[in-house]
């Protein structure tokens, strides 16, 4: 699997990621969400770069001009609440791409420290020879991604894959690269510490999906 680390280099990506996490600024769920969307966006720039393109002319008021445009069907697909924020970045700028959304959570049996993964809900176009841009803000155990992967590919045969993922811990990307085909890309905007004895990102930034919708119950 190929790591793509995006907040290696400064630029305006460390900003919006620092008010992500800072707890007075969180207070306001809707500049958290509007921060996850343009974490989105600067993240399909970079991505895009990695994109097939085919040459076209292009007919202007004065004339043609010869330029690129992406060769590629592109299917985005998030998981379920947490991802809706970090897809729509990615939608503003890949406005031609279908979508897919499926659900996926932590089942904890006895309200303990373990828990498996539960995939209900699942609605995709077909990706066969497509690219698929999979969306979840946190990398964490990598559980959640592995199990979404599997249950979208029991029917599907993707072209490529991207992983798209907002923070994530050496513990997550060790868990995709045992699991997942060497093919993928995962795409990270900053990579954090390690898991807690709980399986929470530290210094992570919380619950991304309560933070962007409210508490659950």
């Amino acid at each position: 699997m190929t790591v793509h680390y995006i907040s290696e280099q400064n630029s305006i990506l460390n900003h919006f990621l620092t008010q992500l996490r800072d707890v007075n600024i969180q207070k306001d769920s809707m500049r958290f969400r509007k921060n996850i969307e343009r974490i989105g966006e600067i993240m399909a720039y970079e991505l895009s770069k990695k994109l097939e393109y085919k040459d076209i002319a292009v007919q202007t008021p004065l004339g043609i001009k010869h330029t690129t445009t992406i060769a590629e069907n592109l299917v985005l697909c998030s998981i379920l609440r947490a991802g809706l924020a970090l897809h729509q970045g990615f939608m503003n700028f890949f406005d031609d791409a279908e979508n897919g959304f499926v659900s996926a959570y932590r089942h904890h049996y006895n309200n303990d420290d373990e828990f498996e993964i539960l995939v209900e809900y699942k609605a995709t176009p077909t990706f066969n020879n497509k690219s698929l841009i999979l969306i979840d803000p946190m990398l964490a155990t990598g559980q959640s991604l592995v199990a979404v992967l599997k249950k979208l590919l029991v029917d599907h045969n993707p072209k490529q894959i991207h992983i798209a993922v907002v923070i994530a811990v050496p513990e997550g990307i060790k868990y995709l690269e045992e699991n997942l085909p060497d093919t993928c890309h995962l795409w990270v905007a900053a990579l954090d510490e390690k898991l807690n004895e709980k399986n929470y990102i530290v210094p992570g930034l919380g619950d991304a999906g309560d933070l962007a919708y409210g508490n659950k119950l």
